[in-house]
């Protein structure tokens, strides 16, 4: 895997050990899940990536610079906070994505169907 710059690696950290989170970066089959992949222009994909967020409830974008995005995810009931994050990889044309939960064991796989809402919902603006 290429990643496209340095401050990006950096911003996304492999998953701990819990199973609350899920990372297209990780190599183990718990955490694992796949990248979002684009074709075109990778300005396109990342402007489809920051609209299909704004369409998430209780999500909102709390940083988006060059390659990186952080968005945070509230759940409707404890109002727990979930990280998300992103960074482009134009070498491969793929979006690498982490969601992880910021306190507890078990989501219950909350991040991992969040991940593939975003999914979906990216695939659908093509």
């Amino acid at each position: 895997m290429k990643i496209d710059t340095p401050e990006s690696a950096e911003m996304m950290k492999p998953c701990p050990s819990t199973p609350n989170c899920v990372s297209s970066i990780d190599k183990d089959t718990q955490h694992f899940i796949a990248p979002l992949h684009y074709e075109g222009p990778a300005a396109d994909a990342w402007q489809r990536l920051l609209e299909v967020l704004s369409t998430l409830k209780r999500t909102r974008v709390v940083t988006s610079k060059g390659d990186y995005i952080h968005a945070e995810s509230v759940s409707a009931v404890m109002r727990f906070v979930d990280d998300l994050e992103f960074f482009i990889d134009t070498n491969e044309n793929v979006i690498h994505v982490k969601s992880a939960s910021r306190v507890g064991y078990s989501d219950l796989g909350v991040n991992r169907r969040r991940v593939e809402k975003i999914r979906n919902r990216f695939n659908e603006r093509k």
